[in-house]
């Protein structure tokens, strides 16, 4: 189904705001280290060894070197060990052990970028966009991100609850909950058929099967008259890219889909769709808010920018950078590494920015939602989501 311009491996990210492509062999890893030569380094660690007053392992002294590199780097960068791998790959398969939020540093804060559905955030009522105070006794910056999120990370492993100090976005009030690790199974795509006959999709990650899941769902509705359809891509942190481009493709049929930049060869790439969609006549609406990120602003600034859907709700996350997954020899690891930045098919770059939307609507506040939306008075009571009731309102008042 889908033409790029050049093509390559996509690896998995998981539900790390991740947005990856696979630029190295462990033939290429093996060849890099071979010319790795820093006797200052090797000195350094032999001098701690040797001389500290508290006993340190060579081990230990190169597992905090290697921290310090990624502390020095942004974020989307780190280590992954053997363990972090694996749990990696259940992430992509729907499926993983934890207490269900994403975070990322946002303006010297660590945010909450999305709880996932049923998870054990969202069930203490976290929202997307709130602020982690503290982690514990810990206090949260995005001068520690690093540490926090190894916190998170060795509670998670150990089966320990956290106790988390939020503030909730436009609220100084602070609340804390406690939370205990949990499986978390994730459905990447949920559809129903809503009054009108409107069609609605939940897309909430990027997972490997998220393309047969979509064609899954809008497959019954081919030979349907639909009246519009609604893309939810709120809370969505983003998945595997090439997800992201084959969803796209299905509901556009030309134009670029997203590019992707950086100082690596393979890092550079133009993604364009294909001209076989599937229901490519029916009106589209794309729900985004600030938990919108990364292969999510893919997805959605591709409709937006072809012109095949309008974007409703909040300006998204803004994460525009793109991560390989590096393979290593040393016991099966591999390093998670921004390599690019990607840009919209207008060419933007929408990093720390994010996507505005078409038609600004804040969340949770649905009568003055309306009031923005000239001259509609109808609403639907679709599950209680007044987003949703504002978008068949919509829908219904420009059909």
């Amino acid at each position: 189904m889908n033409q790029f311009i050049r093509n390559f491996a996509c690896v998995t990210l998981g539900l790390s705001l991740g947005l990856s492509v696979s630029l190295s062999s462990q033939e290429n890893a093996k060849t890099y280290r071979s010319d790795f030569d820093y006797p200052l380094l090797q000195d350094v660690l032999e001098t701690v060894e040797t001389y500290y007053v508290k006993t340190l392992t060579k081990e230990e002294l190169v597992q905090a070197a290697i921290k310090g590199i990624f502390e020095h780097l942004d974020p989307y960068s780190s280590f992954l060990n053997h363990q972090e791998l694996v749990d990696l790959r259940d992430n992509n398969r729907g499926e993983y052990f934890g207490f269900g939020f994403e975070v990322a540093s946002d303006k010297d804060k660590i945010s909450i970028v999305t709880p996932f559905a049923n998870s054990p955030a969202e069930l203490a009522g976290i929202e997307a966009g709130d602020t982690i105070v503290k982690l514990n006794t810990t206090l949260a910056t995005e001068s520690n991100l690093a540490e926090i999120l190894d916190k998170i990370k060795q509670h998670s492993i150990k089966n320990q609850s956290i106790e988390l100090t939020l503030k909730h976005r436009n609220n100084d009030k602070e609340f804390v909950v406690t939370l205990k690790p949990s499986t978390i199974t994730i459905e990447s795509v949920s559809s129903k058929l809503l009054n009108g006959n409107i069609g609605y999709i939940r897309l909430s990650s990027f997972q490997e099967n998220s393309t047969v899941d979509m064609v899954r769902s809008l497959t019954p509705w081919q030979h349907q008259h639909l009246n519009g359809l609604i893309l939810d891509l709120r809370n969505n942190p983003g998945g595997l890219l090439d997800q992201a481009i084959k969803i796209a493709d299905l509901f556009l049929a030309k134009g670029r889909i997203v590019s992707t930049s950086g100082r690596y060869f393979d890092a550079n790439s133009d993604y364009y769709a294909s001209p076989k969609t599937m229901l490519g006549n029916v009106p589209m609406l794309v729900l985004i808010n600030k938990g919108s990120a990364s292969a999510a602003e893919v997805l959605a600034a591709a409709l937006q920018q072809n012109g095949r859907a309008k974007l409703l709700g909040e300006t998204s996350f803004g994460k525009g950078t793109v991560q390989s997954l590096i393979p290593i020899l040393n016991d099966g690891n591999a390093i998670k590494l921004t390599i690019a930045q990607y840009n919209t098919p207008r060419g933007d770059n929408i990093h720390d920015m994010g996507i505005v939307p078409d038609i600004k609507i804040a969340s949770g506040s649905s009568q003055d939602n309306l009031a923005i939306i000239d001259a509609i008075t109808a609403r639907t009571d679709v599950s209680q989501d007044n987003i949703v009731n504002t978008a068949i309102a919509w829908m219904k008042h420009h059909d």
